[in-house]
């Protein structure tokens, strides 16, 4: 082996770290706003990144729930807050539909009840069909030409979260023929199937 080779090899190999430090309290409050002064997080989101800087066990378990009993005192840590800035800018800004949303809420960990009464409030005076609509318009898509364009639209409303019947409502409007809506039936039961594993 050349010199050069072996200096290449001896130079991937990691050198020993220094052993981790643990955060105390104190230190995981303000690490904790520093987090949450990047991005608003929900609090299993939170609890998640804390659990990677205390020491394993018992002890470092209380300082989280310390450390998140003071979050929310001060008013820094608060899911029905994140539910519902998160369920707004969602619908306004993205045009997506309740059930995408409520699939993101659960994955970051809010809780179902909460999510259930963010949602009711924040669609109820929704036209779907309108929402939809401004969707495709937001993604630049037409109506299709064709069976492939077609399916393009359907997934892409099911993956935004629109129910089954404003899709159908939407295509037949255009025109779109039977054979290419058939189509729409295996995506509604795919779609059904994430629903059940996101839960």
């Amino acid at each position: 082996m050349s010199r050069n080779k072996r200096s290449r090899d001896l130079s991937f190999q990691r050198k020993p770290g220094k052993p981790k430090v643990f955060l105390n309290e104190a230190g995981l409050f303000d690490y904790a706003l520093r987090s949450l002064g990047r991005a608003m997080r929900t609090e299993s989101e939170m609890r998640r990144l804390m659990q990677l800087r205390v020491e394993p066990g018992k002890r470092g378990d209380a300082i989280i729930n310390a450390t998140v009993a003071r979050l929310k005192e001060h008013g820094y840590l608060d899911d029905a807050v994140y539910a519902e800035t998160y369920a707004r800018l969602r619908q306004q800004n993205e045009k997506l539909g309740q059930r995408r949303v409520r699939q993101n809420l659960q994955h970051k960990g809010v809780d179902a009840d909460l999510i259930t009464g963010t949602l009711e409030a924040r669609y109820a005076d929704t036209d779907e069909e309108t929402l939809a609509r401004q969707h495709l318009e937001r993604k630049r898509m037409r109506k299709p030409e064709n069976e492939k364009e077609t399916a393009r639209v359907m997934r892409r409303l099911v993956a935004a979260g629109f129910s089954i019947a404003v899709i159908y409502k939407i295509l037949r409007q255009w025109n779109v023929p039977d054979e290419s809506l058939a189509a729409l039936e295996s995506l509604s039961s795919e779609s059904s199937s994430d629903d059940s594993g996101a839960e």
